[in-house]
């Protein structure tokens, strides 16, 4: 009876902080804060949600996924990631059990939140990151089973050093792949327009009939978007000659001299090449595999980057395949990180040892 109270409790609890975690990824790519307003709201008119219309999955099937107030539509992603995180609760207290389930817990709710924000926004919050990389080192050392060890100090120094070598090489990865491929250029057999406006906070630039939101642009402090035009002119002043316009994230660099781009307005012509900068993949990715190896351990590294990537790149082919029309579009590679601790927590450790045991059979060359 008790066994059966505590599996239910886990799946119930599951969905609760399902619940929260939607509040998580709506608020913190946004820099909204989680304690104000305290109580959840409508994204489309504000309504605060009373708590008879707030019950993990069962208000959202009620409400037929709208809004009471508004009647706006409620994206399906709140009773999914509330069924998902569920599950993952379950599964983990059926797998784990005390004492190490609600670390697991504290962990997977972490993926979840990476993995959505990161699907919409291209980004994992550095409290996600950092905040889970503190946390796995602080949790090692209250169970050091977590590093399947029995000394505390021993599990200290194996999750520091699984942190530092997820860290150290998804670094490689990016910084090599950002001497190799950090930039792209396109060369044009006719002339196209093109502008940079400023809206507020934001910019758009526009090439043709393609537009790109300024911080959509993997710029680092010393790339630079390059555009090498026919006639152009900065709010209205004609540039003379065909002149080559070299932009910064923050600045243009105009004659010489570094202009703020929050001090123009529009900047047009027409262009035959433009150079944009770009990377493999952004440092959220390194900071998350670095909280990875801090809960899980330098084995669980290595098996989450090896996997990520060959899920990634077959749902890279399968897009090909399958929208022809966005085959260019960014794929975030957290949910795929993510998916690949989510492996290894449950299936893992099998997965390693029968690989490894395989490959240690005569005639068989050892490779991982």
């Amino acid at each position: 009876m008790r066994e059966t109270v505590l599996t239910v409790f886990s799946a119930v609890l599951g969905a609760i902080i399902g619940s929260f975690l939607n509040a998580c990824i709506h608020r913190l790519p946004r820099n909204l804060s989680l304690d104000q307003p305290r109580r959840s709201f409508c994204p489309s008119c504000g309504k605060t949600i009373p708590w008879y219309e707030n019950l993990p999955v069962i208000s959202w099937l009620a409400l037929r996924g709208r809004c009471s107030g508004c009647h706006a539509k409620i994206s399906p992603r709140y009773i999914l990631v509330e069924i998902l995180t569920s599950g993952l609760f379950l599964a983990a207290w059926l797998t784990f059990g005390l004492p190490l389930a609600p670390a697991y817990w504290l962990f997977l709710a972490l993926l979840v939140t990476a993995t959505f924000i990161d699907i919409e926004h291209f980004i994992i919050p550095d409290v996600i990151t950092i905040g889970g990389t503190a946390a796995g080192v602080v949790l090692s050392v209250i169970l050091p089973g977590l590093m399947q060890t029995d000394s505390r100090l021993h599990a200290l120094f194996a999750s520091l050093g699984a942190a530092a070598l997820g860290y150290g090489i998804l670094w490689l990865i990016v910084e090599g792949g950002k001497l190799a491929f950090g930039r792209k250029r396109h060369v044009f057999k006719e002339e196209l327009p093109f502008s940079w406006k400023r809206d507020g906070d934001t910019a758009t630039l526009t090439v043709g009939e393609d537009s790109l939101l300024w911080h959509e642009i993997d710029f680092r402090e010393r790339d630079q978007l390059v555009i090498e035009s026919t006639g152009a002119s900065i709010d209205g002043r004609v540039l003379e000659g065909s002149p080559v316009l070299r932009f910064r994230y923050h600045v243009l660099l105009d004659e010489g001299q570094e202009k703020p781009l929050d001090q123009i307005d529009e900047i047009k012509g027409k262009l035959t090449a433009i150079t944009i900068p770009r990377e493999a993949m952004g440092f959220g990715d390194v900071k998350f595999i670095a909280a990875i190896g801090a809960f899980l351990g330098w084995q669980a590294v290595v098996f989450t980057i090896c996997a990520a990537s060959i899920i990634g790149c077959v749902a890279a082919v399968a897009g090909i395949f399958l929208a022809r029309d966005r085959s260019g579009a960014r794929v975030p590679f957290g949910p795929f990180l993510a998916l690949g601790a989510a492996l290894w927590v449950f299936f893992g450790p099998a997965i390693w040892d029968w690989y490894f045991n395989v490959m240690a059979r005569p005639g068989h060359d050892l490779a991982f």
